[in-house]
């Protein structure tokens, strides 16, 4: 990770930071004026003070976080303040409303003095539904969270303590199932004592681990009675054996937890453990022993480590938002054992389940299952909102901590996915799926830094390999000039590539000498970036091709349909933009090439777009777009749409689709169940719209891109016979990224 990046990620868009207040309610009145303060503010003011449970009611209390840190223990960075760790809290905030729908207030307060800090935080109560501490070292952190758990009525919990207990425990559960072994009879070592070991040692004692088979080690050594302060939150867990360092603790243990430092397990020492061991090695960024070598050390090893790039990641997320959602959903008075037990028990059960096709696609595999290598599931899971949160919430009222009471668990399960948005997930599969099989990305216009940019975020991501098309030496001034680590990479200045103009050249006549194009014109054309990039990708020279930051639509499209073509069976190409927004996620079709498409046009450019869709995780459900609904208008255009529905529900069959229908009617399936319950898609309404033209779907994609706050991906060019895509003018470095990722999985 490049710190220019990180800085520039942190200030990019005129908009500091990472998280910003969004009003839930309308402002454009004076009457909403009225309502939202004075004198209508007054009114739930006046009911809360009668009953504060209202405040659950009235305000966003309920759905409300305090991320709450000193910055005594920020990561791996020590003790460097309140202040300076604000991007991490900011950041805690962005993983609980993408992952849980949870809004966050973050607070930084640079007192150090726990009773101070214990004070503070408990006079904020009438603000949070909880608070999740962060980043407090220890001992303090202990105390800290004990007085407040035990003097506020919200749920209090240190994810840095209970969050790596609970996902690791239900790792411990798993492995311990494929190794055959109980854990109350498991001998375990845990390399590490401060606040996240010793909420492991304390979370896997719950789970039936035996106090005697525990050893714990820090920096001076193994932790005995004889060597450990009997007021030390370490004394509880001090060892009565008489040993003192890991290599005799290692000897026939069958678990180790790593909480410390990196390459502090050699590998003689883990070939003195136990058969089959279960080795946690979870210091960040770098593990006690890295994973490789103890894959090669040992063939029987169980392994977890905290890195997104090994199997077995022990990732917090898998907890703390899912936790917090179900804590806040019944008004939970605290997250206690049995709710941290109900969530690692669940986590722990959705491993054993067969995981969704959805899963193993951003993951770059198709099978996913149980195992040696998949003990937890992926952070990109779509289940794990309605699994964990689920359980917490039962638990949380089977133990009497709920003041809410859910009796409808189906509906719960529903009103979770629809408060969180799963569909936003797309670009985050997208990118695990492109890591797992990078490309030869061809960028024809690398004399533009946005495309520099790109380039460098898709090498350091691992997305793929970048290749630049233009002059060589203004492109690598450009690459020094904004600091980018891309001069090893190739960079072809096709004016200056006479034998490969010539080689080119050639294949291009080959394909069109009989439609008008001489062999001087088609060399000759090779000297433009666009021609040569397209002949370079059918020539099996590049992966993808990625053009038109600086050019006309048509002038890019024309070089890569003479090179390239059309797939087998496929007449004319289309273009699909997604759309996405907190509601999910949609698709537009044609947007970018099909001016005025007939009928049988538009029931190809159904096909191919149901095919990406398809393609990109979800299930297509199609509304052929007009002004009429049904027939209530007239007119050649709802006639050709409503038969392009008829038709194209015969030539694909299983395809959910209908229409003719009015745009807000197709997306409604309220509406449609009180207007039009006939409708195909009024039980889920529609994902897919394909507009009657060109005028229509291009204007309505880019009003929403302009003033409708969604995140616009695009345009995605369908039905080319290699990964061909033609970006928006002016289009963001983001937006290049996105297009290279789906080029990339397309290329697979």
């Amino acid at each position: 990770m490049r710190r220019e990046d990180a800085l520039n990620y942190h200030n990019q868009g005129g908009k500091p930071g990472k998280i910003e207040v969004v009003p839930t309610k309308p402002l454009v009145s004076q009457r909403d004026l009225a309502l939202a303060y004075s004198p209508g503010v007054a009114e739930p003011c006046l009911a809360i003070k009668d009953n504060k449970e209202d405040a659950y009611k009235y305000t966003a209390k309920g759905n409300l976080i305090g991320v709450i840190s000193n910055g005594t223990a920020v990561l791996g960075l020590g003790n460097i303040g309140a202040q300076a760790s604000k991007p991490v809290m900011e950041g805690k905030g962005v993983l609980f409303k993408k992952f849980a729908g949870i809004d966050v207030f973050d607070i930084e307060i640079d007192i150090e003095d726990p009773d101070e800090f214990i004070r503070t935080v408990r006079a904020l109560e009438p603000t949070f539904g909880g608070i999740n501490l962060e980043d407090i070292k220890a001992p303090e952190s202990f105390k800290i969270e004990e007085e407040l758990k035990a003097t506020m009525t919200i749920p209090v919990m240190h994810d840095d303590q209970h969050g790596t207990a609970i996902i690791s425990g239900a790792a411990l559960l798993n492995a311990l199932e494929v190794v055959g072994k109980k854990i109350h009879e498991i001998r375990i070592v845990i390399m590490g004592a401060g606040a996240a070991a010793i909420a492991c040692t304390k979370f896997y004692l719950s789970l039936g681990a035996k106090l005697d088979n525990i050893v714990m080690i820090d920096r001076d050594g193994v932790i005995r009675l004889d060597n450990t302060p009997n007021t030390s939150v370490r004394y509880p867990f001090a060892t009565k054996r008489d040993i003192r360092t890991l290599d005799e603790a290692i000897e026939g243990a069958d678990m180790f937890l790593g909480l410390a430092a990196a390459n502090l397990l050699l590998p003689e020492q883990l070939l003195k453990m136990a058969p089959n061991p279960i080795v946690f090695a979870l210091a960040n960024p770098n593990p006690e022993i890295e994973y490789n070598l103890a894959m090669a050390t040992r063939s029987d090893i169980v392994m977890a480590t905290g890195r997104s790039d090994h199997p077995n990641q022990v990732n917090n997320v898998l907890g703390f938002p899912y936790i917090f959602r179900g804590a806040l959903d019944v008004r939970a008075t605290a997250i206690n054992e049995e709710m941290k037990l109900a969530a690692a028990f669940a986590l722990a059960e959705l491993a054993k389940e067969p995981v969704p096709d959805t899963v193993n696609r951003a993951y770059g595999t198709t099978n996913l299952a149980f195992g040696r290598t998949y003990l937890i599931p992926k952070p990109l899971d779509p289940r794990l909102i309605t699994t964990i949160s689920v359980a917490v919430a039962k638990a949380a009222i089977a133990s009497g901590v709920a003041r809410f009471v859910i009796d409808d668990w189906d509906t719960y399960e529903q009103e979770l996915l629809r408060r969180l948005g799963l569909d936003n997930k797309l670009i985050n599969q997208l990118t695990a799926r492109a890591r797992q099989a990078p490309k030869r990305v061809i960028f024809a216009e690398a004399d533009h830094y946005k495309i520099l940019k790109a380039g460098q975020i898709i090498k350091d991501e691992g997305i793929g390999t970048p290749i630049f098309l233009g002059n060589v030496d203004r492109i690598k001034a450009m690459m020094v000039e904004q600091n980018l680590d891309l001069l090893d990479c190739q960079i072809i200045d096709p004016r200056h590539e006479t034998a490969l103009c010539e080689r080119y050249g050639a294949h291009l006549y080959e394909k069109r000498k009989r439609k008008g194009m001489t062999k001087y014109d088609a060399v000759k054309a090779m000297r433009d970036r666009i021609y040569f990039g397209a002949a370079m990708l059918e020539m099996g020279e590049g992966d993808v091709l990625i053009s038109g930051l600086t050019k006309d639509y048509a002038q890019t499209i024309v070089p890569a349909l003479h090179l390239i073509g059309v797939k087998p069976g496929i007449k004319k190409v289309s273009g699909m933009y997604i759309i996405g927004n907190k509601q999910g996620t949609y698709f537009f079709a044609d947007t970018t090439v099909n001016v005025e498409p007939t009928e049988d046009e538009l029931v190809e450019i159904i096909g191919l777009t149901a095919k990406q869709v398809k393609f990109f995780g979800f299930e297509p459900r199609v509304a052929c777009l007009s002004y009429s609904n049904f027939g209530s208008s007239q007119g050649p255009e709802p006639t050709k749409m409503a038969r392009v529905a008829k038709r194209a529900q015969d030539a694909f069959p299983g395809l959910t689709i209908d229409g003719e229908v009015q745009a807000n009617i197709a997306l409604s399936p309220e509406l449609q169940q009180e207007v039009f319950p006939f409708s195909n898609l009024s039980h889920k309404g529609a994902n897919t719209l394909i507009f009657p033209n060109l005028a229509s779907g291009n204007i309505a994609y880019k009003l929403l891109h302009t003033i409708g706050g969604c995140d616009i991906i695009g345009p995605v060019l369908m039905g080319m016979n290699k990964p061909v895509h033609i970006l928006q003018l002016g289009s963001s470095v983001r937006e290049i990224v996105n297009m290279v990722m789906i080029g990339v999985v397309e290329a697979e």
